[in-house]
């Protein structure tokens, strides 16, 4: 073990700076017997120096000043934990340029502008790591990026969203989505503004990051054909549980060839005897299909400071390794991914509508499903009121086109009163 620290300076202070700062004040010695590196934190970046901040955090190492934190001469690894676009991204080109490996958390820059920061990395000899960026504590970047390099991965599917896999399970249990929504914020498992998780705009970013490690393909969030939970009800619910099924909001990424992938997040159909069906309140799972390997599944807690801090921690040693013997690790330069289509994709579907309650009224909506081409596997019918009635299908795999198309002549017929849910079904 080398005597020398390797100097490190944080840019951001909340859950995950402040939890990391902990572990690396409470632990320094134990991390270096395990690891061979010491490390020290010696510059931290905070938009205000005067907030309460962990004991490990002293206030002659606080600034205000980002770019102060990267130029320092007492700072050989830079980790940026502060999110958004700018002024990470620049902070982090600086800091890079300047022949300093980062570390770095922030999922929303790399799936937009990844590319421009693993072409600066290469270029200036250095490490860029990014396994908190996805999952929190689990360790899934690193064994796509390394344990299965050479392994040609099918598809990834999983639950990547903690906050959305809780409000999923407290609405399996039977609350409605807007009390389970405040659940979620009260135990702060959702922000005031819950809209990047329950529209699944957050887990976008995150299947971009995992299909192009794992394909080796740059894919970016914008590619990812997303749906939130945000329209899903208590009836959807009764009928998964009636039927053997889980909804679970999953990122799903498939090679379809070798320059062909597709990207989805969407609420999902689980069969309850899959594991990812067990995953419930915060944890995180994502499963791995790779043509040798099989199947693999990784599980875990995917957000929270403490968790996400670990994972950073995990990049931070193997910078400081790469610093002291001079050898980065792997930095993806890949080629854009062609993106199939999200109507080309096909799967079996859940279909709810509300319709009259009168003679005819399934055999004109059968009707409509066979014109499209689009075969039912099971019906469940049952009264809403004295005239209307709820007809719920499962379909046999069907292409989103040919659904949507269905869906779009349902709506014009007059004994149609709703669509109540479009749900799309794996392992049926």
């Amino acid at each position: 073990m080398s005597d020398v620290p390797v100097r490190v300076g944080l840019l951001g202070c909340g859950n995950v700076g402040g939890a990391l700062a902990t572990l690396l004040a409470s632990d320094a010695n134990g991390i270096a017997a395990r690891t061979g590196v010491l490390l020290q934190l010696t510059r931290v970046a905070v938009h205000n120096t005067s907030k309460p901040r962990p004991p490990a955090v002293g206030e002659t190492i606080l600034t205000n000043d980002p770019s102060a934190v990267v130029e320092a001469d007492d700072v050989d690894v830079v980790v940026e934990v502060m999110g958004g676009i700018e002024p990470a991204r620049t902070l982090i080109l600086d800091a890079l340029k300047s022949g300093k490996p980062v570390v770095t958390a922030n999922k929303e820059l790399l799936a937009a502008l990844g590319d421009e920061l693993f072409q600066a990395a290469s270029a200036a000899g250095v490490d860029l790591l990014f396994e908190a960026s996805v999952a929190g504590a689990i360790p899934l970047i690193r064994p796509l990026r390394e344990s299965l390099a050479g392994e040609r991965l099918t598809r990834i599917m999983g639950i990547v969203n903690g906050t959305t896999n809780f409000i999923l399970t407290q609405m399996e249990a039977g609350h409605g989505y807007g009390e389970a929504l405040a659940e979620a914020q009260s135990l702060g498992f959702a922000e005031r503004d819950p809209t990047a998780d329950v529209e699944g705009f957050d887990a976008s970013a995150k299947v971009a990051i995992i299909a192009s490690v794992a394909f080796g393909q740059k894919v970016v969030a914008g590619d990812v054909a997303r749906e939130g939970i945000s329209g899903l009800t208590p009836a959807d619910f009764v009928f998964a549980r009636k039927m053997g099924f889980v909804i679970k909001l999953l990122g799903l990424a498939e090679r379809h060839d070798d320059s062909t992938v597709s990207v989805r997040v969407h609420p999902t159909l689980v069969p309850a005897s899959h594991p990812l069906a067990s995953v419930r309140d915060s944890y995180n799972a994502v499963f791995v299909e790779g043509e040798a390997i099989g199947e693999l599944m990784f599980y875990g807690r995917g957000a929270g400071g403490a968790p996400t801090a670990s994972a950073v921690l995990g990049d931070l040693i193997d910078a400081a390794h790469g610093l002291r013997g001079g050898a980065p690790g792997r930095v993806p330069m890949l080629a854009r991914a062609r993106i199939r289509p999200f109507e080309e994709l096909s799967s079996p579907y859940y279909v709810s509508l509300l319709v009259r309650d009168e003679p005819g009224v399934l055999a004109t909506v059968a009707g409509v499903f066979g014109r499209h081409g689009v075969s039912i596997r099971t019906m469940e019918q049952e009264g809403v009121e004295a005239d209307e009635a709820r007809i719920e299908f499962i379909t046999h795999t069907a292409t989103e086109r040919d659904v949507q198309a269905t869906l779009a002549e349902l709506r014009a017929l007059p004994v149609v009163d709703a669509i109540g849910g479009l749900i799309r079904v794996i392992g049926a």
